[in-house]
């Protein structure tokens, strides 16, 4: 009698916590796609596209006007969106280099959002500031910008 009333306690806890979980996760998800759509909505309201919400957040991503934690905001968006019509944008910012969080945007970022959109993360082969040591740090954000080789656009 004890032993079938301790089985039928931890089926009971067993399904609570499991139950539990399950909610969990789905919030979770919940939130991620709340907050992608949230910076869907930042992104259009500072470069309106609409009904592109990939267009406005390229934009986005690509000004000056906004700090280097929103672009990379629009990074992760990008990236849970999972267009591949992303791909050439995100491309000019990777160089697959460690992460200078100070004055460029975040390459594991980048890295991953390029994999969500279908895409394979290649640094352009050719050098570029990013890499050159020598080059000082004043430099524009236009100069350490480089096209997406054609091999890591997918066909």
């Amino acid at each position: 009698m004890q032993v079938k009333r301790m089985l039928k306690t931890g089926a009971i806890v067993f399904a609570i916590v499991v139950l539990l979980g399950a909610v969990a996760f789905g919030a979770l998800l919940w939130h991620i796609h709340a907050s992608a759509r949230r910076y869907c909505s930042i992104a259009q309201a500072a470069h309106p596209h609409p009904g592109d919400d990939v267009a406005a957040l390229i934009d986005f991503m690509k000004s000056d006007e906004h700090s280097l934690p929103e672009r990379n905001l629009a990074v992760w968006t990008l990236g849970r969106l999972r267009d591949p019509a992303a791909l050439p944008a995100l491309g000019l910012f990777y160089t697959g280099g460690p992460c200078d969080h100070d004055t460029r945007l975040c390459q594991g970022e980048l890295h991953k959002a390029i994999t969500l959109c279908g895409g394979t993360p290649r640094p352009s082969s050719e050098p570029g500031p990013e890499t050159d040591e020598q080059k000082p740090r004043g430099d524009s954000r236009e100069d350490r910008r480089r096209p997406v080789s054609s091999a890591s656009r997918p066909t």
